[in-house]
This record gives C-alpha cells, structure tokens and sequence, in this order.
C-alpha cells in the first residue's frame, strides 16, 4: 500500500484505534475485553495471558500505522483476533439454539475480515493475496447479517438501549438499523450500491459508540465491562470503515464502460 493511500483511508486508523484501546484496556485493567474477549475465568496464569495479549494488540495497532510494517500489523491482529473467535466455537457447538455465542463469533469474524482487507492491501500489486482483497471484503456481509439477526433476537433488550429524546422514537430506530444491516450485507454481497451502503452501516456502528457506549461509560466509568464495550465498539467501527474503505476503492478502480462494436459502426 502506498503511502498516500494509508493517509487516504481512515479505517486504517480507527481499526489501529480499537487495537490500541483494547491493548491499553487489558494493560491498565489486566484482564480481557470480558465479556467480548472469551477467556475461561479460571484459566492458570490468566492474567498474564491478558496482559501479554494486551501487549501484542497495543503493538500491532501502533506498527499498523507505518507502511513498512502494517502487513505484519494486520497479520498479527488477525491471527489474535481468530483465537478470539475460536473460543466460541466450543459454546455455540454447545447450544445451536443460543445467539449470543453465535453473535460474539461474527463480531470477532468482522476484525478478522478487515485484517486480511488489510493484509491484502499491504501485499504487494498483482500478488494472489493483493487480487483477493475484494473477496475478503465481501466476507463481511456474514457479519452484518449476524449483527441484523441479533438485533430481532434482542429486540427488547435493544430497545432499552436507544436514547429516548432520539426521534420519533425507540422502535423506529431498533427496526431501522435492523433492517439496514441486512441490506448493508445484501449490497456487499451483490455489489450493488456497495460503496454506499458500506458507508451507511460503518456510520451506524459509529453511531452505536457515540450515542450509546460513550454515555454507559460516563455514566459507570467504574465498570470494566463499560470499557470493555467502548473498546470492542470502536475496534467494529473500525473494522467496518477498513471494509468501506476498500469497497470504495475497488469501485474507484473499475473501468468505465466502453461502447461496443455495434455502437462504434453507429457514430462511425
């Protein structure tokens, strides 16, 4: 990736953001991004294990930032962010019939999609993995659909979690963004509207940190689990805007139309 374009493309840098966020939360906190991060709570040595993951995230968020080393950055964000999503296969094979475990799976999946976006990205033109970073990013409509699913499974409790003086009201906004996931995935999916719609949904996760983590930690800055979803909101946002970023830039490069045979022998 070239330097103008990492300076070009913000995801980059709210993506090393979440990193950075989640490695200072388990230095300062010594402990996971509970309840996103799963990690058996009696697990020997545990929170060393927090700590030195908490070092690797910091790292790779920072080193992500220079172009010379943001291909081992994202590789390695990758790669922690696959052992995080593993560790939920286990309870979603436990129990098909529970979302949530499901959910946090696609959640991580999301970080994982846009780091292989990335790794792509820094990989040199022309490669195999560089020509394959469109698919990668068509990967994460999976997420989107799950985060559309969680949202009816959760219908009540999201609810509570709309700000009141947001109009016209609490419903109009649960069903909206709701159904704007789904869509979100079926434009990433068929590319159509893509840029557009990738756009919109990287916006509506933003919008989830501004409106409702920023105030739930305000309101409890004493809660771990407060700062821990203030951090894994804004590694999602992150992950969607890389996405955004490189559906952007993929329809930038399409070539435009070209008149065919027929059309030619008609002006000629």
């Amino acid at each position: 990736m070239q330097r103008s374009r990492l300076a070009s493309n913000l995801g980059i840098y709210a993506y090393a953001a979440g990193a950075i966020f989640l490695g200072l939360l388990g230095l300062v906190s010594g402990d996971f991004a509970t309840t996103w991060q799963r990690v058996d709570p009696n697990l020997p040595f545990r929170e060393l294990l927090a700590c030195f993951t908490a070092c690797i995230e910091f790292a790779a968020g920072l080193v992500l930032l220079w172009v010379r080393t943001g291909r081992a950055g994202a590789c390695t964000l990758t790669l922690v962010y696959s052992v995080f999503a593993l560790a939920w296969v286990p309870k979603i094979l436990g129990n098909l019939r529970n979302f949530d475990a499901i959910g946090n799976f696609f959640e991580q999946f999301s970080l994982i999609v846009a780091g292989a976006v990335l790794f792509a990205s820094f990989s040199p033109a022309g490669s195999p993995l560089s020509r394959r970073e469109s698919l990668f990013a068509r990967l994460y409509a999976l997420s989107a659909i799950s985060f559309g699913i969680g949202h009816i499974c959760y219908m009540p409790g999201l609810l509570t979690w709309i700000p009141k003086w947001i109009p016209p009201s609490q419903v109009f906004w649960a069903y909206t963004t709701t159904i704007g996931f789904f869509l979100a995935a079926a434009a990433i999916l068929s590319g159509i509207m893509a840029p557009l719609a990738s756009r919109l949904l990287t916006a509506e996760i933003v919008g989830f940190e501004i409106l409702v983590w920023i105030p739930k930690l305000l309101a409890g800055p004493q809660d771990h689990s407060n700062w821990a979803g203030n951090a894994i909101c804004v590694a999602l946002a992150g992950a969607a805007w890389v996405v955004s970023d490189s559906i952007c830039r993929a329809a930038r490069c399409e070539p435009a139309p070209t008149e065919s045979a027929t059309e030619i022998s008609a002006h000629a």
